[in-house]
């Protein structure tokens, strides 16, 4: 992903401008940006502090470690359970013609 030519802190300190009184076309004319820009932003980033948005990098992060551990483990579970041999589909493909004896009904003497 592209990094933005702005810090968080810069957009912060944007954002407050507008909140001093300053229109949104000077600042867009100041600082070089779209006015989609300047609502993405505000929409992103209003009412929040320096501190909020650190702790909110820190969790994206953390988010994301979790992600890829778990999509490892998920792997890892589901070649574990593909290679057991007390795994119920175990050298079967799936779909394979002759399931388990558990759904077959069982013969009834007189033929009803």
């Amino acid at each position: 992903m592209k990094k933005s030519q702005f810090t968080e802190s810069q957009i912060l300190a944007l954002l407050k401008e507008r909140e001093a009184g300053v229109s949104v076309a000077q600042i867009m004319r100041k600082h070089g940006i779209s006015k989609a820009r300047y609502y993405n932003w505000k929409s992103k980033y209003g009412g929040a502090s320096a501190a909020e948005l650190k702790r909110l990098k820190e969790l994206e992060a953390e988010n994301a470690k979790l992600k890829r551990l778990y999509a490892d483990l998920a792997l890892e579970n589901a070649a574990i359970r593909k290679s057991s041999p007390e795994s119920p589909d175990h050298g079967r493909r799936h779909g394979a013609v002759g399931g388990s004896r558990l759904f077959k009904r069982p013969v009834v003497a007189g033929g009803v």
